[in-house]
């Protein structure tokens, strides 16, 4: 019954925060940094430093770690049976009935859920032979979240030249990315249905992408009453094709911003597939698996913003750019 409750959840969970996050990037990135006060909308310069928000999102992923510490804590002092409440004393027994049975539960506990669930199996501690994620084999994560930094600031670039709702449609391009690696990397099979799934929101994820080239903003139009109304709206029509090369810029712009949207899914799903891989090989806590790509994200990044700042975001051109990272702590601070 409670797993019957937690995976609804969860789910929702996930959609929820999912949402927050896309909205609270996109009004981060409408905050106005310069010129706020002048009168030619050209000119105002408003929060534009992708890059800064990777990093801000790994130092959300290293916040895994306290809660980690803290379960820790709970163990280690608060808990009835802490080593700490009974005087620091535990009894050890001399035979092994007590390792053997805690085994035979532990095994009991495993056949009792599905292996083939890749879920299930990465809940369990020591299923099915994996060794320990311990020592220098954690450097491994740090290959997912390498692919993540790429995924992540490309997204985040991406979504300063489309809407919020566009940004997160075509994110679900997704899961054709998934699918392909998975089949390609990892050998699962996907049968008809599956591709007829995967083909469909592909098509809807082109549409959407589409849809935005044409109109990034837009309006409803009232419906003509009168023979008056209707030479107005002919007459704004002309004057709305007057303005298409004006607004051609807009339009390659939103183009830009739904390919690079895109092209961040082909590193997210590597990402996925790599860290699926990983989790079939070794065991590790989920908390830790995200603490651990928070913290080798986080320090690539900090190391790639520093490699970048002294080679473009100091130079003429790339100031008060991407890569300025001087300026991009002026606009966060």
């Amino acid at each position: 019954m409670a797993n019957r409750v937690m995976v609804p959840f969860l789910v929702a969970m996930m959609l929820l925060t999912g949402v927050c996050n896309t909205l609270l990037s996109k009004y981060q990135d409408l905050q106005c940094v310069a010129n706020c006060d002048s009168d030619d909308p050209d000119e105002i310069r408003r929060f534009s430093m992708p890059v800064v928000q990777t990093a801000q999102m790994f130092v959300g992923e290293m916040g895994c770690w306290i809660i980690v510490a803290g379960f820790y804590l709970y163990k280690r002092c608060l808990r009835k049976d802490a080593p700490l409440l009974r005087g620091g004393y535990t009894q050890v027994e001399d035979h092994d009935s007590g390792i053997e049975s805690d085994t035979e539960d532990m095994d009991n506990s495993f056949s009792a859920v599905d292996s083939a669930n890749p879920v299930a199996k990465s809940l369990v501690p020591n299923a099915d032979g994996r060794r320990e994620l311990v020592g220098w084999r954690v450097i491994l994560l740090a290959i997912p979240a390498c692919c993540d930094i790429a995924g992540t600031t490309l997204m985040n670039a991406g979504l300063l030249f489309v809407a919020a709702s566009i940004y997160q449609m075509t994110r679900g391009a997704l899961v054709l990315f998934v699918g392909v690696f998975s089949v390609v990397f990892l050998k699962r099979k996907l049968y008809l249905y599956h591709w007829t799934a995967l083909f469909v929101v592909v098509l809807g994820v082109a549409i959407v992408g589409l849809a935005g080239a044409i109109a990034p903003h837009p309006q409803a139009q009232p419906e003509p009453s009168s023979a008056v109304q209707t030479g107005l709206l002919v007459l704004r029509t002309v004057i709305e094709e007057l303005k298409t090369q004006a607004k051609s810029t807009e339009a390659l712009y939103t183009v830009l911003g739904v390919l690079m949207i895109a092209a961040a899914q082909i590193f997210t799903a590597t990402q996925f597939v790599l860290e699926e891989w990983i989790l079939e090989q070794y065991i590790l806590e989920p908390l830790k698996v995200v603490g651990w790509e928070g913290l080798w994200g986080f320090i690539v990044t900090i190391v790639g913003m520093i490699i970048l700042h002294l080679a473009i975001g100091r130079t003429e051109h790339g100031r008060n750019g991407y890569f300025d990272a001087e300026e991009g702590w002026r606009e966060i601070s």
